[in-house]
């Protein structure tokens, strides 16, 4: 069943917003549950009082954010019930049993152990509450993980099989869902990007106090424990950026087309580091794709498939087909799609009428062009290129702030090695400003990922346009609007609250 355009823009709106503004509170919580885990490690093995009430206070701006962001997570799973029925229900099967672990398993066992955690400090052992910490820590990123193996499996589905009886995808593999390449790769880049915020979180709280020449102690040490887990973490993400990237060139060349502004292939692809593009440039004309640029030559070819002269599409052989490279155009594929559609009605109708002979031989035509039958939704080939501005600049903003955060985590340290970071006021100016820049590099981070494989809801199965639920307009709109103000009335609520902690300190109780 196919929607409106206006519906479906509404429903993928509101499910933008509140994905972006979940995601504002989930990376600090979870990069946040190690660096207080880390400090209460220390308290324990050196049994020094102050430690306690450094743990204790990152430990309550944890709280904070970890209660807030629980409440855009739970409308996020909701909506895949309200506003995307049909998706649920042709994918349902395999979507479901990553996200039915995550709430039996981890969730239960991170919200259990935050608990004890936050209220047990004088009714359990310092050991068992060590634990505990250690487990929410653990329990979080094992959420993050089944969360990502789902999304892992719509960039790339694997372990399946469509049943045109029931016109519903069926898990055939479990574990291939979940050792999925993209799943896992996925998963390392996302939650270490959480880590490096929270590390900037926490230098960024503790220039603060140095800017203010107050807990000058305190501010040392957590930037101290946070500067050496962010260099740590800010290299491994780096390294789990590039092995994402190479995933996405196998799996969604169009979405690596448009995040590097690749509107022609060519063999020795350059990388770009920054440009501005052309706006009136469309795939297949002669155009200059850039206005400006400064690039690496034969960078994207060595990164994506580490050989200098690798062949790399670009949207326009993506989009038009390429015989030389072995590349099918999307008209080809629309084509092969539309007679998937045929097929699978011409079977139901064949079997509903008891005529076995020609439901066998419709199956057999259907089942040689399934991987097609997403494409049959899809009115003109341009369709499936996504916005390619978005995505590039997105992409780009995301790993020019991820270098920045490297040289940061290495200037922090070096300084405070040499006991020399309070002089640099300019320096921890700019530490202190750096956390808004952490936050928009995770945003991007998520358009790049989802923005780029669009028109897809599954990878090159099923378009957004038919995993709308079928409901008024209205209802998108005014939810829209409602979860909006509430979104944001909860994000004032959060940064007002820390806000107030921050400027009260760390107190002895």
């Amino acid at each position: 069943m196919e929607h409106s355009a206006l519906l479906v823009d509404w429903s993928r709106a509101q499910f933008a917003l509140t994905a972006l503004y979940h995601w504002l509170f989930v990376p600090l919580t979870l990069g946040l549950t190690f660096i207080v885990a880390f400090m209460e490690t220390i308290y324990v093995k050196t049994g020094d009082e102050w430690w306690k009430k450094t743990t204790k206070f990152w430990m309550g701006l944890l709280a904070i954010n970890f209660a807030i962001g629980l409440a855009t997570g739970i409308i996020m799973e909701f909506e895949f019930g309200t506003n995307w029925s049909n998706y649920s229900w042709i994918v349902g099967d395999i979507f479901g049993a990553p996200l039915a672990i995550e709430g039996i398993m981890a969730f239960f066992m991170e919200s259990t152990f935050f608990a004890v955690m936050f209220f047990g400090w004088e009714r359990v052992s310092k050991r068992f509450h060590l634990v505990s910490t250690w487990l929410v820590a653990i329990g979080s990123n094992l959420s993050a993980l089944w969360i990502l193996v789902a999304n892992g499996w719509m960039q790339h589905p694997v372990g399946m099989t469509f049943n045109p009886d029931t016109a519903r995808n069926e898990m055939t593999d479990f574990w291939a869902v979940l050792f999925n390449p993209n799943a896992y790769s996925k998963f390392l880049h996302t939650v270490s990007g959480g880590y490096v915020l929270a590390s900037l979180f926490v230098i960024a709280v503790s220039s603060w106090y140095l800017l203010k020449k107050r807990e000058i102690r305190f501010a040392k040490r957590s930037i101290m424990v946070a500067a050496s887990f962010g260099l740590v973490v800010s290299l491994f993400n780096v390294a789990t950026g590039d092995d994402s990237a190479r995933h996405v060139a196998v799996n969604q060349p169009m979405k690596l087309a448009a995040m590097e502004g690749l509107y022609d292939g060519k063999p020795g692809a350059e990388i770009v580091a920054f440009g501005v593009l052309n706006p009136d440039k469309k795939v297949g004309d002669d155009q200059d794709p850039f206005l400006f640029k400064f690039a690496l030559p034969y960078g994207l070819s060595l990164l994506t498939y580490h050989k200098v002269d690798a062949y790399v599409p670009g949207l326009k052989e993506l989009v038009y087909g390429d015989r030389s490279q072995g590349i099918e155009s999307v008209a080809h594929k629309i084509e092969k799609g539309k007679e998937a559609i045929a097929a699978l009605k011409a079977y139901k109708e064949a079997k509903k009428a008891g005529d076995s002979a020609a439901a066998s031989k419709y199956r057999q035509t259907f089942e040689s062009l399934a991987p097609y039958m997403g494409y049959g939704y899809l009115q003109t080939p341009l369709e499936a290129v996504p916005d390619v501005p978005l995505t590039f600049y997105a992409f780009h903003v995301m790993v020019l702030a991820g270098g920045w955060f490297v040289l940061l985590f290495v200037a922090i340290l070096y300084f405070s090695m040499t006991d020399t970071l309070e002089r640099h006021r300019v320096f921890l100016t700019a530490a202190l400003w750096s956390l808004p820049l952490g936050y928009l590099a995770q945003e991007a981070g998520w358009i790049v990922a989802e923005v780029g494989r669009q028109p897809w809801a599954i990878q090159d199965m099923l378009p957004v346009g038919m995993a709308t639920s079928n409901i008024a307009n209205t209802n998108v709109v005014v939810t829209f609007w409602l979860f909006a103000i509430l979104f944001t009335a909860l994000l004032i609520a959060e940064v007002k609250i820390m806000t107030r902690q921050i400027a009260l300190g760390p107190k002895e109780d």
